[in-house]
């Protein structure tokens, strides 16, 4: 009898989401205190009296940045910055991190203590405490893996599967520009690369570079529902596009949606540069990735509230999961949102 060969498939066949979903279908939580295990943007453990809240992400050289424009200084600062994000997402407070780094020779010890700078220069912002990590060395370059510690009272966790129908979509801040920063670094770099003589043409850009090279999480939002007496119905932050996650809140919470092209917040510096760079600045909102502003819902009795914060849009509403999930345009054509966002697994 021939045995039959073993099934190879491919990373990219299921990408970042669906390998995380095929990795983790199996995991039987076996401890009590274990309140969320995989599938938010943080774990979730029972302290008894409130929740402590955990999150990692591992940054890796070549994929998530490019040394070649990001200043080493910058690089900890948004290091830290992302994972702080996902303790906001889930209404809570960061507290502490650990860092890891993997690194090859050719940084000295003047690099990574520049490195290190933004890492504390994030901490002090945001009142967290590095506590620990672990430091190794790398035969390809540069990785960072750093895990939050965060904590909020149990009443107040939001989740991304809890959206209501008729709830309101509201997002934090603008879209779309860290993406327009990051495709005006990498034509800058063609350039250099064509003609180290030639300079960087970024001037009018700063908004959209500063906001791909040190990002900040949303600390004020939370700081705001707390001071209105608000709790969102759901929250997620947007790493990977607003498509992406939007998908996330609405397949976790059986539901569809409407967003409305023409309220999706777009700084007017991300349009010209998006014209630039011949990308539609929706395009760039939907699917970009790495604002790390916050998206949620909330209930139609707080949009009274809600409409009087200057750093929050509603962008649409909550459906009924036959209606799709769905972007009306402009011209009120609606179209179904797929998710184009980062993923860094699958294929260009």
């Amino acid at each position: 009898m021939i045995e039959p060969k073993p099934t190879h498939t491919s990373l990219s066949e299921l990408g970042e989401f669906g390998l995380i979903d095929h990795l983790t279908s199996g995991i039987v939580i076996k401890q009590k205190s274990t309140v969320k295990g995989v599938g938010d943007d943080a774990a979730i453990i029972d302290n008894g009296n409130s929740y402590s809240l955990v999150s990692t992400d591992l940054l890796v050289e070549g994929v998530h940045f490019d040394l070649t424009y990001t200043p080493l200084k910058h690089l900890g600062y948004k290091a830290a910055v992302v994972n702080f994000s996902d303790i906001y997402a889930m209404n809570g407070t960061p507290k502490q991190i650990t860092v890891g780094i993997a690194v090859s020779n050719r940084f000295s010890v003047e690099a990574l203590e520049e490195l290190y700078s933004g890492i504390y220069l994030a901490c002090e912002k945001y009142n967290v405490d590095l506590v620990g990590g672990d430091t190794t060395s790398s035969k390809s370059g540069l990785f960072i893996s750093i895990t939050v510690i965060g904590t909020a009272e149990k009443q107040d966790v939001v989740y991304r599967n809890t959206a209501n129908e008729h709830d309101l979509i509201c997002v934090s801040g603008d879209l779309g520009s860290a993406y327009a920063g990051l495709l005006l670094l990498e034509r800058e770099k063609a350039v250099f690369l064509a003609d180290p003589n030639m300079q960087p043409d970024l001037e009018g850009y700063d908004y959209p570079i500063e906001r791909q090279l040190k990002p900040e999480a949303r600390k004020d939002i939370i700081a705001l529902f707390n001071e209105h007496h608000i709790k969102p119905t759901s929250m997620i932050d947007i790493s990977d596009g607003l498509a992406s996650e939007i998908i996330h809140i609405c397949k976790g919470s059986g539901k569809g949606c409407a967003i409305y092209e023409e309220k999706i917040p777009i700084d007017i510096s991300t349009m010209n540069l998006c014209d630039s760079v011949n990308i539609d600045p929706t395009t760039a909102a939907l699917n970009g990735g790495e604002d790390y502003e916050l998206l949620f819902t909330i209930s139609q009795k707080d949009y009274d509230i809600i409409k009087g914060f200057l750093e929050v849009c509603v962008v649409g509403h909550i459906t009924d999961e036959s209606y799709g999930i769905n972007l009306i345009s402009r011209s009120g054509q609606s179209v179904p949102i797929t998710a184009q966002g980062w993923d860094a697994l699958r294929k260009d």
